[in-house]
This record gives C-alpha cells, structure tokens and sequence, in this order.
C-alpha cells in the first residue's frame, strides 16, 4: 500500500508518521485490498484536522476528523474508515455467498461397482457444499460414505475428502 501524508501549516513529525502507519498496518490486517492512503493534516488556528482518503479497486472512502490533538484526528479519522471498509468488506463477503447460492454447482461422481458379468458405472449428483477444510472434516464424521465432496471456501475449488482409517482423512484439490 501506497501511503502519502501532507502537512498543511505546521511541520510533519518522525512521531506523527510512525503513528499513522502503524494504524494503517491494523486495517490492513484484516482487509489487504487498499491500494493507497493519502493523508492530509491541517493545523487551523486551535483545530487539528485530519483527511484521510483510502483506494480500494473501484471505491474511494473519504473522511475527516476534528480535534483538539493531532493524534485524536488521525485517530477519529481511521475509526471512520475502517467502519467504511468493514462494511464494504461485509458487502463483498455476502456478494460470494449468494454467488455461490445462486451458482450452486453439481458434481458427478461415477462409482464403479463390480456385478456378476460386466462393471457398472452409475452416476450420482451431488451438491458441493461450501465450506472450510475443518467444517468438511466434522460433517464427514456423521457421514456414513467413505468420501464427501464439497467446495473448499479458501481456494473456491471443488475437493474431495477420503477417510484413510478411523483417525487419518485424505484431502483431494483437483
């Protein structure tokens, strides 16, 4: 990420910057999308202002702070853009969500059974859950076939999960 910092009408400290960046690097913790921050600081008479401007793909989030200490501004000013990208944030995640609702994709599995004269493929249609590796590891616990398919939330890829023997599972990522 980007980050600019303009001073108006007084000098930019060591302090103020380090200050700055290490908030920005708590939002970024938990959303890693923002192209560049850009900061802008005023001192006007007895007021200490901070803008702050943040580049997401497709977005711009824009907010201001007044205080009576510099360091509240900047502070007041990341609480409100970090309450603007927690709620973009929430409207991405329920946009894949409801993608992978609407979209919800079938996969074929063909089981090979072995009858009295020739082998027989029947084809079962199963719906590809989505969820994390360690939600498919507790369901295939309560499930009674030796595999379970599903749709890994992480890499957004069909997997298959096979039970090795009673303590030991194997993931299968086409």
């Amino acid at each position: 990420m980007q980050i600019t910092i303009t001073a108006r009408h007084f000098d930019l400290t060591d302090a103020i910057r380090d200050h700055i960046e290490s908030e920005l690097e708590r939002i970024e913790r938990y959303f890693t999308h923002i192209i560049s921050a850009h900061f802008v600081l005023k001192l006007e008479k007895d007021r200490n202002c901070a803008e702050v401007i943040l580049h997401v793909s497709k977005n711009d989030f824009k907010t201001e702070a007044i205080e009576d200490n510099m360091y509240l501004a900047i502070d007041s000013a990341i609480e409100k853009a970090e309450k603007q990208i927690k709620k973009l944030k929430g409207k991405w995640d329920d946009h894949q969500k409801k993608s992978l609702q609407e979209n919800s994709q079938y996969v074929y599995a063909n089981l090979y059974k072995e009858g009295e004269k020739s082998k027989r493929i029947s084809t079962k249609r199963i719906i590809a859950e989505a969820m994390t590796v360690d939600d498919a590891i507790s369901k295939f616990k309560s499930v009674k076939e030796p595999y379970l398919i599903f749709k890994n939330l992480e890499t957004d890829r069909v997997n298959v999960l096979v039970k090795k023997d009673e303590e030991h599972f194997k993931l299968l990522e086409p």
